[in-house]
């Protein structure tokens, strides 16, 4: 996928809108105060402390259930501490990428009115905050990759991109010619109200270094703002799409969920390569670390108020997007809960 992809948002005519008047006066900015909140105005730049780094975890072992496999562990302390590190990494990696290639495009066409969507200025202004929080968020990321590595004598093992972006490729693939360009809005529409155990939980671990625990609450404080943001441009799109369109977009739309918060396998298995595993080991490591049915129930858990909003818009009316949910698990014991925020 190349940034292109999500570049074109000015293509209107492809979403042909119908304003959704009622939603649209229903919003209730939440950045009123953001010169005084945000954490690019008011924050500093998070500094690794390299003893603190190196007496402490790099990342929770509960989320990295590859780190404390026995056939990691069998290689001893630095091995562990070595695919925890690889951890960090892809999540500050996935960040960047996240926010270079899905959000800022969408929010900056938004911002500029190209969007195809009917919104008031109060909307388009806030857009603007939100491209600068996400810039802001994919800077203090890369930053902070770099200064680990140095602290930490790690080079990252890292895919060129992280597996989400091939998933929302293929996803766009499935898309009928004449709805490309609609899916940028929805990819990051779903992405900006998923709710994962990083950003809700790091930040009070204090087995990990105060620079990561800092980085990640700034992200979350700003994220909740923008979680609410995008609740409400889904109460606009939704409704803007004729039936044939929420269908076509209903159907896909477990699958653009999934691709988000599944675990990236290709990632994983450049870290257990690092500290020494063969393919075979990585394979199986893998499988037994991460079977399918527990990445569905967080990846559930994660999507609570994802789907909760798709329900409010009426996207689950549907029944083949409701079947589509059933099928991917997403509705299950925790699916429609909000307690979870996106990695």
């Amino acid at each position: 996928m190349s940034p292109g992809h999500y570049r074109d948002l000015a293509r209107a005519e492809i979403v042909r809108v119908r304003a959704a008047q009622g939603a649209v006066a229903a919003y209730d900015s939440r950045f009123g105060n953001w010169e005084a909140r945000a954490s690019v105005r008011r924050k500093p730049r998070r500094v690794l402390d390299g003893d603190e780094a190196g007496a402490l975890l790099p990342f929770p072992p509960e989320l990295a259930p590859v780190a404390t496999h026995p056939l990691v562990a069998g290689r001893g302390p630095a091995a562990v501490r070595r695919v925890l590190t690889q951890c960090l990494y892809q999540y500050l990696h996935f960040t960047t990428e996240l926010e270079e290639l899905a959000v800022i495009p969408v929010v900056a066409g938004i911002s500029r009115d190209r969007s195809g969507l009917f919104l008031p200025p109060r909307m388009r202004a806030d857009a603007f905050k939100i491209l600068t929080d996400e810039a802001w968020h994919a800077q203090f990321s890369h930053d902070l990759v770099e200064q680990l590595t140095v602290a930490s004598g790690i080079a990252p093992r890292l895919p060129e991109l992280p597996g989400f972006v091939a998933r929302l490729d293929s996803v766009r693939a499935r898309l009928a010619p004449e709805l490309r360009g609609v899916e940028a809005l929805m990819f990051s529409v779903v992405s900006e109200t998923l709710i994962s155990a990083i950003l809700s939980g790091l930040p009070h671990d204090v087995r990990l270094a105060s620079a990561v625990r800092d980085l990640v609450r700034d992200h979350a404080e700003d994220e909740g703002r923008h979680h609410a943001y995008f609740r409400h441009v889904l109460q606009v799109f939704w409704p803007a799409l004729s039936g044939p369109e929420r269908r076509a977009l209903g159907l896909l739309l477990p699958d653009v969920v999934l691709a988000f918060l599944e675990p990236d396998y290709d990632a994983l298995g450049l870290a257990l390569r690092d500290v020494g595993l063969s393919a075979e080991e990585i394979t199986r490591v893998l499988a037994e670390s991460l079977p399918q049915d527990r990445v569905i129930a967080d990846a559930a858990a994660a999507a609570g108020a994802a789907v909760r909003y798709l329900t409010e818009v009426g996207a689950l009316d549907d029944p083949a997007t409701a079947d589509a949910f059933l099928a991917s698990g997403l509705l299950g014991p925790h699916g429609a809960d909000d307690s979870g925020r996106r990695s």
